[in-house]
């Protein structure tokens, strides 16, 4: 049986554009729904599951940040923001909002291609299923992570991050090492994706992540080994 193809859900207004992505993608093997406004994404997700969301940020009905944010609390797909501004504090507040990668138009088709597989790769376990520091528990298999006993809300990103610092038992990692691990390209100098995701972890876990994860000064990031 073959396995069934990564459903994206694309919402965008411009219905040419729309089109012409949902052509390309599916000729990759992609299965693409179109949404053209924003108020249409929670209705629409009570009622069917997707791999991944490619967003607009300019959206009638409910804008493309407003509705990241609403995401959040129930869903955890990667999303994927599309847009024409690329202006550093729309990419930012995007970022912390819960967008997992950001890409300005107008873009090549094989570059969206690979951010979007990018995000939808998954690694696999090669370590233990559960793994604990301290208060902190992550389960590999359920993809959960708890803080003293209660479950955080981590978005598929965020929980990427933490796995990989996990598995890379207090090795400083570069934004290059995460970028790449996370998304499959290398850190350009300019984008801050990497810092902006480590500081949504952090604010996420609390005065334990603020002094788990240290910042290695011109080095990038590393998880504070568990005491003894």
């Amino acid at each position: 049986m073959e396995p069934k193809p990564p459903r994206i859900l694309l919402v965008e207004d411009d219905l040419r554009l729309a089109a012409l992505i949902a052509d390309y993608l599916g000729e990759q093997g992609l299965q693409v729904q179109q949404l053209h406004r924003g108020d249409a994404v929670l209705p629409f997700l009570a009622r069917q599951t997707v791999d991944l969301i490619v967003l607009d940020l300019m959206l009638p009905g409910v804008d493309g940040q407003t509705l990241c944010r609403q995401l959040r609390p129930q869903h955890r797909m990667p999303v994927l923001m599309l847009t024409a501004r690329g202006d550093e504090l729309d990419q930012v507040l995007s970022l912390e909002l819960g967008a997992d990668d950001y890409v300005i138009k107008p873009v090549q088709p094989r570059l969206l291609l690979a951010r979007i597989r990018a995000l939808l790769r998954r690694p696999q376990p090669r370590e233990g299923l559960v793994w604990t520091h301290g208060p902190l528990r992550l389960d590999r298999m359920a993809r959960r992570v708890s803080l003293e006993g209660r479950e955080l809300e981590l978005t598929g990103s965020e929980y990427e991050l933490l796995d990989l610092l996990s598995r890379r038992g207090g090795e400083t990692l570069s934004r290059d090492d995460i970028l790449l691990a996370l998304r499959g390209f290398e850190f350009d100098g300019f984008d801050r994706s990497a810092d902006v995701l480590v500081s949504r972890l952090r604010r996420k876990l609390g005065a334990w992540g603020a002094h788990a994860i240290q910042t290695v000064w011109g080095r990038g990031y590393r998880l504070q080994p568990a005491s003894p």
